[in-house]
């Protein structure tokens, strides 16, 4: 891709109509432990808008929708804030000052929009297409920052493409909440003012434990700062974006149980679409990282809780997530198949989102809190899998056509993440944006049994080096040569 950057046109705050007098939302356990990750970004690529539709009535018609929508979700448009305590704690809390989110207006005059949908390797250029890059939740606390919890940037790319992208405070808001407000403001901008839209209000009062009063929550931190570790990523890392048909993610799911039933476990639960398809990323990843047989690698997925704990509402807009973890050896997954693997996941998301579990951690975290760490994320042989399949990214058509790719940012990207999305080939399908160190990623790339499922070849050869790029093809070309 033309090594071309991003120029920022212009800088703005988006303000909601209207915001309740005074009002503060004191932040749960699930919340509060998010204080220390990245911020969540997420983005749309659009197709060109119609003839006509100039550039100042497109980034106009897109602010004011975002201001629409920000009426609904007013907290986002606020600020979060530092209360000192005796005993040399501090809490944290989201003030409803309606100070607003920032709006970024920016153009990628040497990017098409083919660089970014039609490339199996993801151009490192695509984390320019979003703001609030490099921040943890905590720095938007920090003394004097008032840095916004909520960003938009709208990128024009040189081909009349447009990236719409969002970046939101974790520790205000998970992934349902994300999708939801994204949802509600692309169908905002699509139908105009003064129309009612299909998308639900969100349900903006905190949820805590019953019994509970909802109080600032004090952290054992004299200063907020000591709450934040800096990451420095150990090695470099790429991403790849792997398409799955419904047809192929069905056949994994199938051969799956099928493996499942016959290792003895017909008692248990079916094992999800998801979850086997996770199971092959896991067992994919593992040969490409060469892993020793002995080693232990470990699978984390965020489980939702909105459908798990009484109570908690569907359109909940804080964060309702706990983190479930598979453990085993390289060389029990690789050696057992497919379905022992998978009915792993299936056991440790029934463990850890079961709702006696999410209550028992809920009511534990407020006692002795503790902290999600980027950090934790630099063992080789860890994979972590974040956002859902169930997330509606292709239905956000801000009125001139629906998207023809979704990307994230450089947020929380190490070696090991993989996020998932729902696919462009409708319902059933999937896609996994995977993220490794460059070697790795070529491996897995070559790797005949991953790629007997994925869809997408690259038409453009991978952004990395150019000894990266000789070995992918003497990968692939020694992979294909073992075969016969």
């Amino acid at each position: 891709m033309p090594a071309a950057g991003v120029r920022v046109v212009s800088r703005r705050m988006v303000r909601p109509s209207s915001v309740p007098d005074a009002e503060t939302v004191h932040l749960t356990p699930w919340d509060l432990q998010m204080l220390t990750i990245d911020y969540i970004q997420k983005g749309v690529l659009l197709p060109q808008p119609p003839a006509g539709a100039g550039e100042d009535d497109l980034v106009a018609r897109l602010a004011s929708s975002l201001a629409r929508a920000l009426g609904r979700f007013y907290p986002f448009a606020g600020r979060l804030a530092v209360e000192e305590k005796e005993g040399g704690r501090v809490s944290v809390s989201l003030h409803c000052t309606g100070e607003g989110a920032e709006f970024v207006h920016a153009v990628a005059p040497g990017v098409a929009a083919a660089d970014v949908a039609t490339s199996l390797y993801v151009p490192r250029l695509v984390w320019s297409f979003f703001p609030l890059g490099g921040l943890v939740g905590a720095d938007a606390a920090a003394a004097g920052s008032r840095r916004p919890v909520l960003a938009a940037q709208v990128t024009e790319l040189a081909d009349g493409g447009v990236f719409v992208a969002m970046s939101l405070n974790h520790c205000v808001a998970d992934g349902t909440a994300f999708w939801h407000l994204f949802n509600t403001w692309s169908e905002m901008s699509r139908v105009g003012a003064g129309v009612e839209i299909s998308k639900p209000p969100p349900a903006l009062e905190r949820w805590f434990l019953p019994g509970t009063r909802p109080v600032p929550i004090p952290l054992p931190f004299a200063k907020l700062e000591h709450i934040i570790r800096r990451f420095e990523r150990p090695l470099p890392v790429e991403e790849c974006f792997f398409h799955f048909s419904a047809e192929r993610v069905q056949s994994l799911k199938a051969r799956a149980n099928t493996e499942a039933a016959g290792a003895g476990s017909e008692s248990e639960a079916t094992l999800s679409s998801l979850q086997s398809l996770l199971a092959h990323t896991w067992r994919a990843v593992s040969r490409a990282r060469r892993l020793p047989p002995t080693e232990e690698t470990t699978y984390t997925v965020l489980v939702g809780c909105r459908d798990r704990v009484k109570g908690v509402p569907r359109d909940y807009a804080g964060n309702a997530v706990v983190r479930a973890t598979a453990r085993s050896t390289a060389g029990e997954i690789l050696g057992h198949g497919l379905g022992w693997t998978a009915r792993l996941l299936n056991r440790a998301v029934a463990s850890s989102g079961d709702e006696a579990a999410v209550r028992g951690f809920l009511g534990r975290w407020a006692r002795e809190p503790r902290f999600a760490y980027l950090a934790g994320f630099w063992n080789p042989a860890m994979v972590v899998t974040g956002n859902s399949p169930r997330f509606d990214a292709f239905g956000n058509d801000f009125g001139w056509g629906a998207p023809v790719a979704v990307r994230s940012g450089g947020a929380n990207k190490v070696d090991g993440r993989v996020t998932v999305y729902e696919g462009r080939g409708g319902r059933g399908s999937m896609a996994l944006e995977v993220c490794l160190a460059p070697e790795a990623l070529a491996r897995l790339v070559a790797d005949d049994e991953h790629g007997r499922y994925y869809l997408l070849v690259p038409r453009h050869p991978p952004p990395h080096s150019l000894a990266c790029s000789c070995f992918l093809v003497l990968a692939i070309w020694m992979n294909k040569r073992s075969m016969h």
